[in-house]
Order: C-alpha cells, then structure tokens, then sequence
C-alpha cells in the first residue's frame, strides 16, 4: 500500500464532551483533516473548536447515537481513509507514523487500529493463526473507540446499523466485513491511549444498562436468529427480574431502577420496537 497521512479525516462524534475533545484533539497532527459531529447540537463548542484548530469541520447533529452520527461523519469525508476515535482516546508520538508504516507493509485492508497501550484491556477479539508479521495481527474484530476504515471498500456507504444507539454497532460491522472475507488488522506497535471513564452520572448509567440489554438481543437476532438470540438473554432476563423484585422489598431504588432499565431494554428488543429511550436534558 501506499497510504500517508493526507488520505486521512479524523471522525469524532462527541456529547457534552467539552471536558475531554480537546484532549484528543491535541494529539492529533495539527495539519490533518478533522470532522467533529456534535450530537449535543452545541454551537458554543463549534465556534471554539474553529477557532482553535486548522482544518476541522464541526457538524452539529440531534442525539442520534454513536453509529448515526459516525455515519454522518464518514459521509461528509473526501478522502480514501476516515479514522473515528470516541473524545476520550488520546494518540502517542508515534501512534499515527506507526500505524501508516505498519499498514504499507500489507497489499489491503478494510478495517485496522493502533493497539491499546493498556495490555489488560486489549481492543480486539479473535486473533487469526498464522500471522505474517509479529507486528501486524489479522483479527476478526476491534473496538469502536478507534477504526481506520477504507472507504473505498463501502462503495454503497453502508457503515454502521443506525438501528444500534449505543454499543455493538461496531461488532456488527466488523462481522460483516468478515463475512465479505475482507481484513481487519491491529498494528502492535502503534499504541493508543483510551481512558474510558465510567461516569458516576445515574442516568447514564441508566441509558448503558437499557441499551447494552436492547443491543445485545438486537445483535445476536440480526446474526444468529431470533431462538437463539433469547437463548442468549434468557439468563439476563430472569436475573434482572430477580434483583428488582430483591431491591424493591429492601429499598433500593438506584439498583432496582437499573434492573428495570435491563429488563425494560430487552423487552422492548424481544418485540421488536427501536432503541428509543433517552436521557432527559
């Protein structure tokens, strides 16, 4: 290949992510292309960013998740290559110069990433046998906090399943660039820093609990069929039912509100209505 860095747009979809964009964006190459989609329709933290950085474009976007608004960044890209990284992600030195070299050595890709610097949580499941190069590991799937994808490859701009708020948006993806025998590469010495925080905020916690159990049934119906989709979450159904009733009689009402989000989740899944539900501005 002969991929450089000028191919590149940086796609970040952000929400009340003020705290922690710029972050990330000063560890990105001041001359690169970036597309911020802004799914807090926040104009003030357009003006700022245009302010403060060359060669980034701000589109302010509904609420519409992280699949759709990556969706609408990638449409808007003029370039061969779109890298999406979350807000909370942060490059090394050398992770971009890394990445590049590592990726010329190969003829072709879909999908690739820098490794995770953080070795106990590693951004990619199911390491092929057989790798040709230590540094480069063919992999079936890598986390959505930071996917290089060649566009050329979704010549119909069918990315990312808007069906999917908020988690596996990116398993589904790379399960179908899989089953189109298409690769997916980690370069290993290419690192990204990816913090992760887990907000103490009550209601997300609420929106993550709803929408983990309506995604996880969603995912494994669209693959796997629906039996064995709710063979898959029977388990979590019966629990969540068991701590709600526990938390009720001994008054718990943040706990008991989180088991009535996982099941509200899965059976609004199991009857086949959208990932609708939202936390309240």
């Amino acid at each position: 290949m002969n991929l450089n860095l000028n191919e590149i747009t940086f796609v970040i979809v952000t929400y009340k992510s003020e705290s922690i964009i710029q972050y990330c964006l000063n560890t990105l190459p001041s001359d690169s292309k970036k597309i911020i989609v802004e799914n807090s329709n926040n104009i003030n933290l357009e003006k700022e960013l245009k302010l403060k950085y060359d060669n980034i474009e701000v589109i302010p976007s509904e609420n519409v998740g992280m699949g759709a608004g990556n969706n609408i960044g990638l449409k808007s890209c003029k370039t061969q290559y779109a890298y999406i990284l979350n807000p909370d992600t942060r490059l090394n030195q050398n992770t971009i110069k890394n990445l590049i070299n590592g990726l010329n050595e190969i003829s072709d890709f879909t999908i690739a990433s820098p490794l995770n610097d953080n070795p106990n949580f590693p951004n990619y499941k199911k390491k092929n046998l057989d790798q040709k190069n230590s540094n480069i590991l063919s992999v079936e799937r890598i986390d959505g906090f930071s996917m290089l994808i060649n566009l050329e490859k979704f010549s119909d701009q069918n990315f990312f399943d808007e069906n999917f708020f908020l988690y596996l948006e990116n398993d589904d993806l790379c399960i179908r660039v899989k089953n189109r025998n298409e690769n997916i590469y980690i370069i290993k010495n290419s690192l990204i820093n990816h913090t992760g925080g887990i907000s103490k905020n009550q209601d997300l916690e609420y929106l993550r609990n709803w929408h983990w159990m309506w995604s996880k049934f969603y995912f494994n119906k669209k693959h796997s069929g629906f039996l064995t989709a709710f063979s898959k979450i029977f388990f979590n159904l019966f629990s969540s039912l068991i701590k709600f009733i526990f938390y009720l009689i001994t008054f718990n009402p943040h706990k008991r509100k989180i088991c009535q989000m996982r099941v509200s989740g899965l059976v609004n899944s199991i009857i086949g209505k959208k990932s609708f539900f939202r936390i309240k501005d």
